[in-house]
């Protein structure tokens, strides 16, 4: 114990000073109240140059349209920012922060996205390289900005596109029929709400889920992938054995070596360089 733990802690030091810098910034997108504003947090790489644009990450997170917390996906924004993209976590309001139902999650992620690209040059990113992901419920909102219409918050401007240029959903809530998720809460709307009874001119997709999901059927999303596929779109779907809800952000090993989160953000990681996004990794 005495010679490894040394050795353990200079190990963690150096894999630390190897990882670019980044920067982190919070900024306010949409007020809600005299006194209370949504807000979004940017992480970007240190030093970047002034007119430079990056393709960028926006990211909701995931909790059911009940709750949740902006630093989900806090994890793969750090690992994006290392790799030299800009990416953002959003926050939005919830039943539990806000007692809102799950239009209004909608109408706050159609705001962010509007936001992003309103304000790209501040932001340091590229309009057109703006992809949108989000983990279950936070994968619905990624997704139904994209194809679903609707769901505008008042006065915005709907010429501001809220459709990704790619699409990145970790066990994503995309059916809200009564065979899918949810269907109680949004029944009086859920043909509008739910992203795979809307699907038209797809963005390249990744669909990660795991086959032990208790919310996400592995066949809601073969079907999901299909749908994709027959409007002509692109969806990489990996389907993970004995990954349950939530899986993408846990350690436990993936039975291939590397941990769900490690692998999953290889894949995402992957996925952004086919699309150039990324430069691949020497």
């Amino acid at each position: 114990m005495r010679t490894i733990l040394p050795l353990l802690i200079v190990g963690i030091i150096n894999a630390n000073l190897l990882a670019a810098p980044i920067d982190t910034r919070i900024i306010a997108y949409n007020e809600i109240s005299g006194n209370e504003a949504l807000i979004l947090k940017r992480y970007g790489p240190s030093g970047q140059e002034d007119g430079a644009a990056l393709p960028c990450a926006l990211f909701f997170f995931g909790g059911g349209w009940n709750g949740g917390d902006i630093s989900h996906f806090e994890p793969q924004s750090r690992h994006l920012a290392e790799r030299g993209m800009v990416a953002i976590c959003a926050q939005y309001r919830t039943r539990t922060s806000h007692n809102v139902p799950p239009n209004v999650c909608l109408m706050d992620a159609k705001s962010a996205v509007r936001y992003v690209r309103r304000n790209a040059e501040d932001l340091g990113i590229d309009p057109h390289r703006l992809a949108v992901g989000g983990g279950s419920a936070g994968g619905h909102l990624a997704a139904a900005t994209t194809f679903c219409e609707g769901f505008n918050t008042l006065g915005e401007d709907r010429k501001i596109s809220t459709r990704a240029n790619a699409l990145l959903l970790f066990n994503p809530v995309i059916d809200n029929s009564v065979n899918g998720y949810g269907h109680d809460r949004v029944i009086e709307f859920w043909e509008e709400f739910s992203p795979i009874h809307n699907i038209s001119s797809p963005p390249p997709t990744m669909f990660l889920l795991g086959d032990n999901d208790s919310l996400i059927p592995v066949g809601t999303g073969v079907a999901f992938q299909k749908a994709i596929q027959d409007a002509g779109g692109r969806c990489d779907l990996h389907i993970y054995p004995t990954g349950t809800h939530g899986f993408f952000n846990q350690g436990r090993p993936a039975g291939n070596g590397k941990e769900y989160y490690e692998d999953c953000v290889q894949r995402m990681d992957a996925f952004l360089v086919s699309l150039g996004f990324l430069k691949a990794e020497r």
